[in-house]
C-alpha cells in the first residue's frame, strides 16, 4: 500500500465539505509551506490543501529527479503522481470541484494527474511550469490517457514570464503544443517575473478560480 503523501491546510475538516478544493503542488526544492502562502490572495470560500512532494531535494522537497539539464524519466514521474491520485480520489468526495495548481515541476505534477484521472480534475492552473513528454512507446505511456483529454479538454491556466531562465523552451514548446490539442487554456505572460509569480499574476488565478466554479 502506497503512503499518503504528507498535506497540510488551510482550514479545519469540519469547514472543508461542500467547498471547492485546490490543491497547492510545489516546486523543485521548495516545501508545502511555500505555496500555501498564497493562500491567502486567493479566494476565501476554497479549500487549499498543500501537498509535500515525497524526496529530499537540499533544503526542500523534489517531485522526481532531475538532471543537470533537467531531464527526468517517466518512471520516476508515475511513481510520485500515484500517491497524489489515490489520496485525491478519497479526498474529493467531499469537494463541490478539483483544482490542481502547480508551480515549476509542481505543474508537471498537477497536468500529469490531471491526465491520468481526467475524470477526477475539473481544472489546472500551471505556473512557471511544463507539461511531461511521452512517447508513444514509453513504458508508461498508459499512465497518461490524453486520448480523453482530445475529446473533453482540460481547463487550464498557464502562467509565465517568456524570459523565464529555468524551463527550457523545448519544454515550453511541447506544453504550448501539448494543451493545444488537449486543453482549453487561458495563457497569459508576465514581463519581468523570471521564474516566479508576480502579484498581478495572482490576481489573474483568483479570478479564474472564480469564474470556473461560477
Amino acid at each position: 500500500m502506497q503512503q499518503a503523501p504528507h498535506v497540510i491546510w488551510n482550514n479545519d475538516p469540519d469547514d472543508r465539505a461542500g467547498t471547492p478544493l485546490v490543491v497547492l503542488l510545489h516546486g523543485y526544492g521548495s516545501h508545502e509551506g511555500d505555496l500555501m502562502a498564497l493562500s491567502e490572495s486567493l479566494p476565501e470560500s476554497f479549500s487549499y490543501a498543500a501537498v509535500r512532494a515525497p524526496q529530499r531535494a537540499g533544503m526542500g522537497f523534489q517531485w522526481f529527479p532531475l538532471a543537470g539539464d533537467l531531464s527526468f524519466t517517466t518512471d520516476a514521474v508515475v511513481a510520485a503522481a500515484e500517491p497524489v491520485v489515490e489520496w485525491l480520489r478519497d479526498e474529493s468526495v467531499q469537494h463541490t470541484h478539483v483544482i490542481l495548481l502547480g508551480f515549476s515541476q509542481g505543474m508537471a505534477m498537477a497536468t500529469t494527474v490531471a491526465r491520468h484521472a481526467p475524470g477526477l480534475v475539473d481544472a489546472v492552473v500551471g505556473l512557471s511550469g511544463f507539461v511531461v513528454p511521452v512517447a508513444d512507446d514509453d513504458a508508461q505511456a498508459d499512465f497518461f490517457h490524453d486520448a480523453a483529454l482530445r475529446e473533453q479538454p482540460l481547463p487550464m491556466f498557464w502562467g509565465r514570464d517568456p524570459e523565464d531562465p529555468v524551463i527550457p523552451p523545448a519544454m515550453v514548446d511541447f506544453s504550448a503544443e501539448w494543451m493545444q490539442q488537449h486543453a482549453d487554456a487561458t495563457k497569459v505572460q508576465y514581463r519581468n517575473v523570471g521564474h516566479g509569480v508576480s502579484p498581478q499574476e495572482i490576481g489573474h488565478v483568483g479570478e479564474y478560480l472564480r469564474a470556473l466554479v461560477g
